[in-house]
């Protein structure tokens, strides 16, 4: 059974950071390519970032450029996704997954996916 697990979520201020992590097994981490996306209430998931299955390759949305960057552990098995500067629009349940194939934004490419962590942004 593929397991990710998201952490790291919480209340922050408006301009703070958070770090997300999503832990997963060497299996997973060496046969998949990992993304994160958010979903806000009443909105559709959004695509955040990819890591390449590698580790050696990412990109993020535009809407996170220059804020988030994504970056993984080997010997923990741990993908992270930085986020500095956040904004009150950032505020969503974060989700890492899974897939086969590297930077898809649509959601239904991803086959495994996390539990989520919520991140508020208060202003």
């Amino acid at each position: 059974q593929v397991q990710l697990v998201e952490s790291g979520g919480g209340l922050v201020q408006a301009g703070g950071s958070l770090r997300l992590s999503c832990a997963a097994s060497e299996r997973i981490l060496s046969t998949n390519n990992m993304g994160w996306f958010r979903q806000a209430p009443g909105k559709e998931r959004e695509f955040v970032g990819a890591l390449s299955r590698s580790g050696t390759i990412t990109h993020v949305a535009d809407s996170v450029k220059g804020r988030f960057t994504i970056s993984r552990d080997n010997a923990k098995n741990t993908v992270y996704l930085q986020m500095n500067s956040l904004k009150p629009e950032d505020t969503a349940v974060y989700y890492c997954a899974a897939g086969p194939a590297y930077g898809r934004t649509d959601s239904r490419e991803y086959p495994y996916w996390g539990q989520g962590t919520q991140v508020t942004v208060s202003s």
